[in-house]
Formats: C-alpha cells, sequence, structure tokens
C-alpha cells in the first residue's frame, strides 16, 4: 500500500466560525475516495471535532452522532466510506499510541478515512502514502487559521480545486 510521495502542496484558510470550520471540513470530505489518513493538530478548543463532523456530514454520516472520541479513542462511523475518528490525547507519545488503539488494523481497511486527533503522539510512526497534515490554530471566537498539506498526487489535486472555488 505503501507508494512514494511525488511532492507536497499546501493551502490555507481563515475560518470566522464554527459553521465554517464545519463546511471546510465537509468541502474536504466531499473529495475523498478512501484510504485517505488526516492528521489533525491543534489545541484544545481550535475545533479539530467540529471539522471532523464536517467531514462525517460529506461521507453520509450524521454530524450530531459525530463526538470526541477522548475517552473511546475511536469512534467508527458507517457512511458513504467508513471512517475512524481518533483521538490520542489521553495516549503516551510513539508507537504505544498508535498500538492502543490498534491503527495498523484500522488502516488495513483501504476503503476508509482514518482520522486522527492529537496525531503529534504518533511519534515517528510509520504511515502509509496518502497522509494529510491538518493544523488548526486558533480557540474560542477567534478566527482560525487552516492548514492543510499533503504528500501525494491526490491530496495535490484535491487541495488545488478547493482552493480555485
Amino acid at each position: 500500500m505503501t507508494t512514494t510521495a511525488q511532492h507536497i502542496s499546501s493551502r490555507e484558510w481563515q475560518t470566522h466560525s464554527a459553521e465554517e470550520t464545519f463546511d471546510l471540513g465537509k468541502q474536504i470530505g466531499a473529495k475523498l475516495s478512501g484510504g485517505e489518513i488526516l492528521l489533525l493538530h491543534g489545541p484544545l478548543g481550535a475545533g479539530k471535532t467540529v471539522f471532523v463532523k464536517g467531514v462525517a456530514a460529506a461521507l453520509d454520516i450524521d454530524p450530531k452522532e459525530v463526538t470526541s472520541p477522548s475517552f473511546t479513542l475511536v469512534n467508527p462511523y458507517a457512511g458513504r466510506l467508513p471512517l475512524f475518528h481518533i483521538d490520542l490525547y489521553r495516549l503516551d507519545e510513539g508507537a504505544s499510541a498508535a498500538h492502543g488503539v490498534d491503527l495498523e488494523e484500522l488502516l488495513a481497511n483501504e476503503r476508509a478515512v482514518v482520522v486522527i486527533e492529537w496525531a503529534e503522539r504518533l511519534g515517528r510512526y510509520p504511515l502509509p502514502a496518502n497522509v494529510w497534515h491538518i493544523r488548526i490554530v486558533g480557540d474560542g471566537e477567534a478566527t482560525r487559521s487552516i492548514s492543510i498539506s499533503g504528500e501525494v498526487s491526490p491530496c495535490n489535486n484535491i487541495l488545488l480545486k478547493l482552493h480555485s472555488s
């Protein structure tokens, strides 16, 4: 399943409300075809789960059903594509975080979209291709700066289409 990264593309958006953060997640989710790994970075209250709710809505999953998996660690959802919403906040950094949520087993489902909050806890855990890094900066009522970068061609094509729309 691993492929060579072709090049890195990056785009940045500003959102001024939870609704706009949700809508950006929904735009991204609408372009997903399965096999994507979205690594979310940002402080508490940045809007990571709101963004995931938007992704879920685009995958035909009721966003009201999407909750932060802080205590369950993994919330699976069935939709147009399977969605695994993972939260590593409460786990130790490194491979133990990945093993704590059976990440290797979840990644074996090539149709699934895997979204990982607090992804920095993975440390240097090796991931297959098609990884997107999503950084959300801001909290409370502040404007959010959301940057999305990816290392493979499908992500680059999606980011180019989103940026031009």
